[in-house]
């Protein structure tokens, strides 16, 4: 079969499934684009929304009339211009009645017609009444005036305006979304006496430059009173491209120490904040919060509450945190896609949709004025036929008696048209008084002048611009309201991360020969009085805060951190460190590190090397860990030594050989990593055969002294005593004395 259709015996089309399935979708395709998701860029409505307003000014709800029943109107608009779902047409009017959805609502609406916390809480339409709002002026007022064009309606019994002559752009006004096949629309309202004043600027600059417009609309304006807190350079990069996104951040302000937030963004409830932040809370990740309450009400529509735990909370940090994780503050997506003057849908840029409604707007009120100026000269017509008809009154009243058919004979005796004769004939005799030629002839001057006035004005461009001109300032003095979304430069919200989220609680984590760790709270808690495995003994530990990184170093020389507060409880006897972290093949934990991260600590091995490094340095991913201490073959890894004072602090090594060496810890590098420099002198030939190798390091502080303990002995060594081992960084040193060579440990005094 061909894709030409072709027909049966009995007369019956026959086509291709997939001829038919194209031509289907595409049609399909077409009306959902042009006649139910995307907005025009005239009147800035969609179809459904444009027969909704104008059902309701065919029944009469001006602003001024009685409320009539949503339910009335709904089954009009249905029954007369759009036979679609009742549900979805009571939605679409239900969305142009919430002052919180619309920046200019178009529908006054009285009942419950929802809540920002709930917008589909509306009751159902046989229970609210609407009527439309004032600013729907501004798209009725001139329908009937020869402004629009008409078409029939679905069942071509009626007619309906294909758009509306809107007086000011009320795309850009009350913007709109929309989602059709293959493209949509988001479009963010925008501030009425800003986008007038860009109008009225374009009106007088036709070549104004997207930057000058911005002089006057600087940004959307939502209805809500949320901060804009997207920079300046991708506000100017959304207006010229006509795509990108805002981000809008809720207000809020201190009182008596407590948070208080008084404006959420456009569209995020009050409710789902308050579950957000709660869930945050039971989840232990806002310690720093004790309470959170609602107190909105009448007089304050948005007021949540956040009670810190404690004044040293920093406020700012926290609603930082809260604006990176919760609807606190929300990006919008703008696609400013519409349906142009050509009937094709674009995605237009700021000046392109200004322009473009200047031009629909010019042409509806050349139409109106002409429209018009036909009223005016076909009355003036009548009434020059009915001034003849006056000053012959006695001949006419004699023909409209004698004669069959008078009016041909009006027509030939006073040279009269059709239209004055029939008028003239209709004229009631209470008009044939005396004062009547005086009205007449006045109605004739002013309606004279008013041609003229007409006349002029259509053939002048610029005494046209002139009238639009200050229809919009009248109508932006009218309807105008001041700015609601501040435009604001914020620094960029960040999450808190875990260190910060954490309790800040005194723990001191144990670290076992066999590499197993736990957490015990309290600096008081003695680690080698705990319980450990058969086989496995007390270590080393760290007395740090919960909030804080805990660092182990391997007998590799690799670093590692974990979280304290992620640690096991010391109530058991822990976990493998092996669980968490991946050490090379063979390396054991030899040593656990905490503090602050700009606390100093001496790094070594006992090949005689070693270097100072900041405990932050040594932070590191917790599988894998990093390269921190390079040693030389067959050294091994010494337990840290913390620094205090690095201009004061001394530095005491001693080898397995009686050798001591004091030197000021000034002299070592400070380094993120690597082998270090020498720190006492071993002969090569020794330390490769491990014959000789550092056996204890220690700082003391000045004016400190220690005590060095060999075996079951152990004897002290004042200050003074400690000048006589003073020498050079890297020097061999001086031997201990005899009995005492083989030090077994160094302790601080």
């Amino acid at each position: 079969m061909t894709d030409t259709p072709t027909y049966n015996s009995e007369g019956l089309e026959r086509m291709p499934l997939h001829v038919f399935s194209e031509k289907a979708y595409l049609d399909y395709s077409m009306y959902v684009i042009l006649d139910r998701a995307l907005p025009h860029v005239g009147d800035g409505l969609k179809p459904v929304q444009r027969r909704i307003l104008y059902a309701m000014s065919e029944l009469g709800l001006a602003a001024t009339a009685k409320y009539k029943k949503s339910a009335r109107t709904v089954g009009d608009v249905l029954g007369k211009f759009h036979p679609h779902g009742d549900t979805a047409c009571y939605e679409a009017m239900v969305l142009m009645a919430q002052g919180f959805s619309y920046r200019y609502p178009l529908i006054d609406g009285q009942g419950n017609w929802g809540s920002p916390d709930d917008p589909k809480s509306f009751a159902a339409m046989r229970y609210t009444e609407s009527r439309l709002a004032p600013y729907a002026e501004v798209l009725l007022a001139e329908v009937g005036q020869g402004t629009v064009d008409w078409q029939p309606n679905f069942d071509g019994t009626l007619e309906e305006p294909k758009l509306l002559p809107a007086r000011l752009p009320n795309l850009l006004l009350n913007g709109a979304t929309g989602i059709a096949v293959g493209m949509a629309t988001d479009i963010p309202p925008h501030n009425l006496r800003e986008v007038a004043d860009a109008c009225i600027h374009l009106l007088a600059h036709p070549n104004a430059t997207l930057a000058e417009l911005m002089s006057h609309v600087p940004g959307p304006d939502y209805p809500t009173e949320a901060e804009i807190v997207t920079p300046a350079a991708e506000l100017v990069r959304m207006y010229e491209t006509g795509g990108g996104s805002i981000k809008l951040r809720a207000r809020y302000e201190m009182e008596q120490g407590d948070i208080v937030i008084t404006a959420l963004p456009y569209q995020v409830s009050g409710n789902r904040i308050m579950e957000q932040v709660a869930h945050q809370m039971q989840a232990k990740k806002l310690p720093m919060i004790e309470d959170l309450r609602d107190e909105s009400d009448h007089e304050s529509p948005t007021r949540l509450v956040i009670v810190p735990r404690s004044n040293r909370v920093d406020a700012a940090r926290l609603m930082s945190h809260l604006f990176a994780t919760t609807d606190l503050e929300r990006n919008y997506r703008v696609n400013m896609n519409t349906i142009g003057l050509n009937g094709r849908p674009r995605v237009m840029n700021l000046r392109e949709i200004l322009v473009e409604w200047l031009c629909y707007r010019t042409e509806t009120v050349r139409r109106r004025l002409q429209h018009r100026l036909n009223k005016v000269i076909d009355r003036l017509h009548l009434l020059q036929g009915l001034l003849i008809a006056f000053l012959n009154i006695d001949e006419v009243i004699r023909i409209i008696r004698t004669e069959d058919e008078p009016k041909p004979v009006l027509m030939v005796r006073f040279e009269l048209t059709d239209a004055q004769a029939e008028y003239v004939l209709n004229t009631r005799l209470r008009q044939l008084a005396r004062l009547e030629e005086l009205k007449i002839r006045s109605e004739q001057e002013e309606l004279a002048e008013e041609r003229d006035r007409l006349q002029q004005t259509l053939g002048s461009e610029k005494l046209l611009k002139k009238l639009i001109r200050e229809e919009i300032r009248k109508d932006a003095e009218k309807y105008g309201d001041e700015r609601r979304s501040p435009l604001m430069e914020r620094e960029t919200a960040v999450a808190l991360d875990e260190t910060e989220l954490a309790p800040s609680e005194p723990v001191t984590v144990v670290l076992s020969e066999k590499g197993w760790v736990r957490s015990a709270k309290g600096h008081e808690i003695d680690p080698m009085g705990l319980g450990y495995k058969a086989g496995d003994s007390y270590l080393a530990a760290a007395r740090v805060r919960s909030n804080q990184s805990v660092v182990f170093l391997d007998s590799s020389g690799r670093s590692y951190s974990v979280q304290a507060h992620s640690l096991p409880s010391a109530r058991g006897q822990g976990e493998p460190l092996t669980g968490r972290l991946a050490p090379p093949k063979g390396a054991d934990f030899v040593a656990v590190l905490g503090g602050e991260p700009e606390d100093k600590y001496l790094l070594a091995s006992d090949a005689g090397y070693g270097f100072i490094v900041t405990l932050r340095d040594l932070y590191a991913k917790p599988k894998a860990g990093k390269a921190a201490l390079t040693l030389p073959k067959s050294a091994r890894v010494l337990s840290p030594v913390q620094v205090l004072n690095m201009n004061s602090d001394w530095l005491v090594a001693t080898t397995n050989t009686g050798h001591m060496l004091v030197f000021p810890v000034s002299d070592l590098p400070e380094l993120p990593r690597g082998k270090g420099n020498k720190i006492i002198s071993i002969p090569a030939a020794q330390a490769k055969a491990r014959e000789e190798y550092v056996t204890a390091l220690a700082v003391v502080h000045q004016g400190g002294g220690l005590t060095i303990h060999s075996g079951k002995r152990h004897f002290t060594l004042k200050p003074a005593d400690l000048e006589i081992y003073r020498g050079e960084r890297g020097r061999r040193g001086r031997m201990l004395p005899r009995g005492f060579q083989r030090v077994d440990a160094i302790a601080v005094i």
